[in-house]
């Protein structure tokens, strides 16, 4: 391969030449709606090609070379893994006479699923994941047991990759059973009497990565026959690209499908039931429209159903089953809501205020009995559980609030520590307080900044900036372990909660989709800005951080305000925005983003897609593009191509490196707890020696 040089000052301080490989180029030019766009390295989409594979490698090489080259590198990574070494635990679930929990020695590559006999009785392994896999990437992503407790489906995920195999256990002996359930994916397992829905895509011919992803159909496998003797439930074979998932009550008497059509650009889904015994769904919502509904409970042959149809914050409905009538028994309030759930006969719902959780006891009616006190500000899930149950779980996080697992007794209406994480460090050395700035157009956005106490406001500090801003997912606070030693080099985490997502209801969503994605944007530069402006930093030691839909999102900044960071970190980004809907599962996006088959939102899109802006000869900050070889959902053709574009127009130009690590055997997220602190070691050394810093 040829070689872009560039001078760089090395991560020691002194000065060192990055050669990068010149990517070969190729005549490739496509027409829409009349603008001739140039895609030169599409070769590079075919992850299965010899010289694909030797991109990557000779990409990596120039990577870890310089990463290596770091002299602090591997003083972060035993700092992360002394933070990250304490044992972690899930709330349980009962079943029966047990309760199954999941728990992390400390450094486990994957957490081990135990059970015990009451809440004092001795743990036993169910299943470790552990001992799977050789090298630990074998994790299991489904654990969904039968009614009766006697059988579980565990399903299987291998390498990072979003497809499952499911399989089945004998709860009684702990052995796996013959069953065997191939080409799984965005499916639960939801049982009904001696077997389990499922929802599954044809077998992909050839790579799975360049698999369509259409024909999303449902099955029903019983227990002890092969899978060619599944029976099909549900197809729609004239709408390929629609999502089939199925639920079921609690009481197994009614099987719940829902139907979404997001390739279509429809943001709601449609709803479907089948009663136990008869052979046809019927339509509880029959349209496909951009409100969303999910039932929550059968209720004496009625459901309740959350749904944000005429009620961007969402209500809580029973619907009445045999006269087809809707009833509010929850109304929209001024804050969205954020879950709901059933326990003992009651109703659960959290609302997110100012992006924290509050919790309330509701009865079937819709009657408020009463709050649940939470411990402070932050975020709190669970909540759920069967209706014989006298207490249920839930656990509480924040910033600087280690995951805690409360039991909240219904009759009692209170709550007490079941388990709090043994960590090494003091929670109360650390603080966090929300701030609201200003964005482009006048919009008060949120964002939490944590740090350590006594931090001096002289712009000196190193700090990350986060964020994500779509898809209708609000960041909440959330404890992180390995953040714990960046703070204790004086560092900032900001975590800024953008238009696109849901922190305040599908206006807020809303505000940040489609034509209106360059608010998510703004919203992001602002907060860089507020942060300068306050001296909580500077623009040399400001970093930015985003995956996935984050990862566009720091993409399209850069390009856009390149001087404003000193450090970039987009993740298993969608950068080639003309192009997603033809990946994998990315036409599951166009509800959020638009296509570039559009006319108009081909306009919006083109003019931000962090591929197709790159500046020739452009300044741009140091970065690190992080992606890995087994993403079958933002494939690593984003970000080889991006990384490919980026080197060739600005490697000789830029003063920073701007290189990309693709992980090998991880998919969207690393596939276990070592890759994850290997990669996250190389982040904070990266940022650290690029801002002229020293990890003490």
């Amino acid at each position: 391969m040829n070689v872009i040089a560039a001078t760089l000052i090395g991560a020691d301080g002194s000065a060192q030449e990055i050669k990068y490989p010149q990517t070969r180029k190729t005549e490739q030019t496509d027409d829409y709606h009349g603008v001739k766009v140039a895609d030169p390295y599409r070769w590079l989409e075919d992850d299965r090609s010899e010289e694909t594979a030797a991109w990557v490698k000779a990409e990596n090489e120039v990577t870890f070379g310089y990463l290596d080259k770091i002299s602090f590198k591997a003083k972060i990574f035993s700092d992360l893994e002394k933070a990250y070494n304490y044992p972690k635990y899930s709330a349980p679930q009962k079943k029966g006479a047990y309760f199954y929990f999941y728990k992390n020695d400390g450094l486990q590559n994957q957490s081990v699923l135990y059970r015990q006999k009451g809440l004092d009785g001795k743990p036993e392994v169910v299943l470790d994941p552990n001992k799977l896999s050789a090298d630990g990437t074998t994790r299991l992503t489904v654990f969904s047991l039968s009614k009766s407790g006697d059988h579980a489906v565990m399903g299987f995920s291998k390498g990072g990759s979003d497809w499952q195999e499911y399989q089945v256990m004998d709860m009684k002996t702990l052995q796996m059973l013959s069953d065997k359930v191939e080409w799984v994916k965005v499916s639960g397992a939801a049982w009904q009497g001696n077997g389990f829905y499922y929802s599954s895509y044809p077998k992909p011919e050839g790579s799975a990565l360049a698999a369509k992803n259409e024909n999303h159909q449902v099955f029903y496998h019983q227990i002890g026959t092969p899978q060619s003797a599944d029976k099909l439930i549900f197809e729609d074979q004239a709408n390929p690209q629609r999502f089939h998932t199925v639920g079921t009550t609690e009481d197994e008497q009614y099987a719940i499908l829902s139907v979404s059509d997001r390739g279509k650009g429809k943001d709601g889904n449609g709803l479907w039931v089948l009663k136990k015994g008869e052979s046809k769904f019927v339509p509880i919502v029959k349209e496909i429209t951009d409100f969303s509904y999910g039932v929550i409970e059968n209720v004496a042959g009625n459901f309740l159903i959350e749904t944000n149809e005429n009620a961007p914050n969402s209500k809580i409905m029973l619907y009445n089953t045999v006269g087809a009538e809707w009833k509010t028994i929850i109304p929209e309030k001024p804050e969205p809501l954020q879950g709901s759930g059933t326990a003992g006969g009651k109703l659960f719902v959290t609302y997110a205020k100012d992006v924290t959780t509050r919790a309330y006891v509701y009865d079937f009616a819709g009657k408020l009995e009463n709050e649940v006190k939470l411990p402070g500000l932050g975020s709190a899930g669970g909540f759920g559980g069967e209706k014989e149950d006298t207490f249920v779980f839930y656990t509480f996080t924040s910033f600087t609030y280690p995951p805690t697992i409360f039991r909240y007794d219904l009759a009692e209406k209170s709550s007490v520590v079941f388990r709090a994480p043994e960590v090494s460090f003091r929670p109360d050395n650390y603080e966090t307080k929300q701030v609201f700035y200003t964005s482009k157009d006048g919009t008060k956005v949120p964002a939490f900044i944590t740090y350590k106490k006594g931090l001096k406001l002289d712009g000196s500090n190193p700090t990350i900036l986060y964020g994500y801003g779509g898809f209708n997912i609000s960041l909440t606070p959330a404890f992180s372990p390995t953040r714990i030693p960046f703070l204790d080099q004086g560092g900032v985490f900001v975590q800024a909660n953008l238009r696109g997502g849901s922190e305040y209801g599908e206006k807020w969503h809303e505000q940040g989709m489609k034509l209106k994605k360059q608010n998510v944007f703004d919203d992001f530069i602002a907060a860089a800005e507020f942060l300068i402006k306050e001296k909580y930093t500077s623009s040399e030691k400001l970093a930015v951080q985003g995956g996935s839909n984050g990862g566009l999102l720091v993409g399209a900044v850069m390009n856009q305000r390149p001087e404003l960071f000193k450090v970039a970190f987009p993740a298993v980004g969608v950068m080639d925005m003309l192009r997603f809907h033809k990946f994998t599962i990315g036409w599951n996006w166009i509800a959020d983003y638009g296509s570039s088959d559009n006319a108009e939102e081909f306009k919006a899109i083109y003019k931000y897609s962090p591929l197709h802006n790159i500046k020739e000869g452009g300044r741009y900050p140091a970065t690190l593009i992080t992606t890995a070889d087994h993403d079958d959902r933002v494939v690593p053709a984003h970000s080889f191509k991006y990384a490919a574009e980026l080197q060739a127009k600005a490697g000789a130009s830029s003063t920073n490196p701007l290189l990309i690590r693709i992980d090998t055997n991880s998919g969207h997220g690393a596939s276990n707890t070592k890759k994850a602190l290997e990669t996250q070691a190389d982040i904070y050394a990266f940022m650290f020696a690029n801002m002229g810093l020293t990890w003490k």
